[in-house]
């Protein structure tokens, strides 16, 4: 039986000094219409194997829900408040959540009881943006918002995947989720980078009690935090920084760039969540 333990947060982002970010400004890129045309008879092909996916009958032990791949942060800071700047550019054909179902099946050798489940668009938006942080709404929190759309999916477990906005202590910014950040004075000193920031939640599918381990995760952290030289998977070039903010969602290279980063800290933590108890 899969047994999974707790929550954790992964705050993986590059060292250097600290500025402070202004209000985020969405950007929405318009589909694109095909042309018709005149269909033509054509030689059949053989049909194109499909991947193996979760079966959808029988028992569930891991329900899989991500929420980290709607948006990309691109944020740029300057010496001043006055400089800095903070966009949010939708990403969902990225395919990160998908991502994160592909390594938690990965990681447990594709096991068929582990089931991707859906939620309804906006349903974490209370829990990303609640009214109050100091009178807490129950009904944002994690607990409540997973149980309202899985009161029928059964599953032993269920773990959550989030985007999380926090200050990494060694560079004293704020960096919200996954996105890219650059820095710097003028156009010679300044450097990009890539960040991901998400955390990982495991809940009981029968009370939604949220299931915690502290040391999760914890070698993961602490390799990260004793690098000498800079992660390679971090680094972005200037010329790779997104200009203007909107020019991120088509681009192909922090896309990849942004998979393989994302890929690699949840292959670097899931183990420890995963694993038996």
């Amino acid at each position: 039986m899969l047994r999974i333990p707790a929550a954790v947060s992964i705050l993986l982002c590059l060292s250097s000094p600290a500025w402070s970010q202004a209000p985020p400004t969405p950007t929405v890129v318009p589909p694109q219409t095909a042309p018709n045309f005149v269909k033509k008879p054509v030689a059949k092909s053989k049909p194109i194997a499909k991947q193996p996916v979760a079966s959808e009958n029988g028992p569930c032990k891991l329900g899989v829900i991500s929420a980290i791949g709607d948006r990309f942060s691109v944020e740029k800071f300057g010496l001043t408040v006055f400089e800095t700047e903070e966009s949010y550019i939708p990403i969902e054909d990225w395919g990160l959540d998908d991502l994160v179902f592909g390594r938690v099946r990965a990681a447990t050798n594709d096991d068929p009881a582990v089931r991707r489940i859906a939620y309804p668009k906006g349903a974490f938006e209370p829990y990303f943006n609640p009214k109050s942080r100091l009178l807490p709404d129950p009904r944002a929190g994690l607990p409540a918002i997973v149980h309202s759309f899985t009161a029928t999916t059964n599953c032993e477990r269920y773990v959550v995947v989030t985007r999380v906005r926090a200050e990494d202590p060694g560079i004293q910014l704020t960096l919200d989720g996954i996105g890219a950040y650059n820095r710097g004075i003028g156009s010679l000193l300044r450097t990009s980078h890539l960040f991901a920031n998400f955390t990982i939640n495991v809940l009981d599918g029968r009370t939604y009690e949220n299931l915690n381990r502290p040391f999760a995760g914890a070698g993961a952290r602490f390799s990260q935090s004793m690098r000498i030289t800079e992660d390679p998977l971090n680094k972005l070039d200037n010329s790779q920084f997104p200009e203007p903010a909107a020019a991120a969602a088509s681009s192909a290279t922090l896309r990849e760039k942004t998979r393989a980063l994302v890929a690699a800290r949840l292959d670097q933590t899931l183990p420890d969540y995963l694993g038996k108890q």
